[in-house]
């Protein structure tokens, strides 16, 4: 049977329609714990697989608290708390976090800044029963007045962790230094070590476990002021020279405190970043198929003006879920959408709006079928939750 050019492009135009269907995502507001005046919200999971969701509360005082609840089915546990009457940095870009080890142990980080002071310091927490925390420890040796934040981890063993972090002691006028704190399960500093001696100094750092070891992505920095996505890997027990993501060739000569998300399942790994070169402010994502080695070429995600704070997830068939901020008419919007692994982008979805400082940095995670995404920073509001799915 033949089929005529109408007819073949009839179809073409179904096959096409259906295709794009699949890829659209859809929001649902999901409830959670968080009170008013939460921020900072952030994701993990824990050993058994449950969803674990941290947030800051803060006092009258001005102290902050970290607290978690874990999702039991479609329940919350109680609030937990991690570290109270502490001087938590209020920065989007500085969200505490909570990482499990294989045997249910939980390690906790999150950035500090004594008041009267411009200085950060980085501290480390462990918990055996979710409920008992170890004494929090600076993730640091010097003491300095000085920059050592932007702080991300993952599990980099069965009884350890890795805390990617950057130090500067020069000022936040000259480059800073990548850094990694190894701790162990009992929330102790084991070691400390230089991963790159010239990084951009206020945007924040990412870290991920892949199939052949970790993955770290960062906004790098050289003496011509070029400020463009790299990651390094450590392999083999070494690490890799620094390697960049796409070749944005973005020069300019300030810190723009916003960088890259990564993720990886597997050997696959998904980098979604920010950049502003050329003047065209788009937010980009870019796949690896051999555990970060390589990148094929970036995927355009935003559709306007972004203003990046990029997060992205994976799922099982190798697609990734990227949400960031764009400016809208009258207002922000925090967007998502669907790529798949051939790097073919589905519709947008609109998350939430309000302002840019109000939605401050949506972060994604992954759970079976469900991707989830939690945003907010605003001191009368509370932290939002939804659950995205396709």
């Amino acid at each position: 049977m033949m089929l005529s050019r109408s007819g073949s492009g009839l179809l073409l135009g179904i096959f096409l329609a259906a295709f794009s269907h699949g890829q659209a995502l859809k929001s649902e507001a999901a409830a959670n714990p968080a009170p008013q005046g939460s921020t900072q919200a952030n994701w993990s999971l824990t050993a058994d697989g449950k969803l674990l969701m941290s947030w800051v509360e803060v006092a009258e005082d001005e102290s902050s608290t970290l607290r978690y609840v874990i999702r039991n089915g479609a329940q919350w546990s109680p609030p937990r708390t991690i570290a109270t009457k502490r001087q938590l940095f209020r920065h989007p870009a500085e969200a505490p976090g909570v990482v499990s080890l294989k045997d249910g142990t939980l390690v906790a980080h999150w950035v500090e800044m004594p008041p009267d002071s411009e200085a950060e310091f980085a501290y480390v927490s462990s918990s055996k029963d979710g409920t008992r925390w170890s004494a929090p420890v600076m993730a640091h040796k010097d003491r300095s007045q000085n920059l050592h934040g932007l702080a991300s981890m993952t599990a980099s063993g069965e009884q350890e962790v890795s805390l990617i972090w950057l130090e500067a002691l020069k000022g936040e006028d000259e480059p800073s230094v990548l850094k990694r704190t190894v701790v162990n399960a009992a929330g102790a500093v084991v070691r400390e070590e230089n991963l790159d001696t010239d990084v951009c100094t206020c945007c924040p750092t990412s870290v991920v476990r892949t199939a052949k070891g970790l993955l770290v992505a960062y906004r790098g920095h050289n003496a011509q002021d070029i400020r463009d996505i790299t990651v390094k890997r450590f392999e083999g027990g070494k690490w890799t020279p620094a390697k960049v993501v796409g070749t944005d060739n973005w020069k300019i000569n300030a810190c723009p405190t916003n960088a890259a998300s990564a993720a990886a399942k597997g050997d696959r790994v998904a980098v979604a970043w920010y950049t502003g070169a050329g003047n065209q402010y788009k937010t980009q994502l870019a796949f690896s198929t051999d555990g970060g080695a390589t990148f094929g070429k970036p995927v355009l995600v935003s559709t306007g003006h972004s203003f990046g704070y990029a997060s992205v997830t994976l799922d099982d068939e190798g697609g990734a879920i990227v949400s960031w901020l764009e400016q809208g008419k009258d207002t922000t919007g925090l967007l998502a959408r669907y790529v798949t692994s051939a790097g073919v982008a589905g519709p947008v979805l609109q998350v939430a709006q309000g302002s840019k400082q109000g939605l401050g940095h949506p972060r994604l995670l992954q759970l079976g079928k469900e991707t989830w995404i939690a945003w907010g920073n605003s001191d009368n509001a509370k932290a939002q939750t939804a659950r995205l799915t396709r």
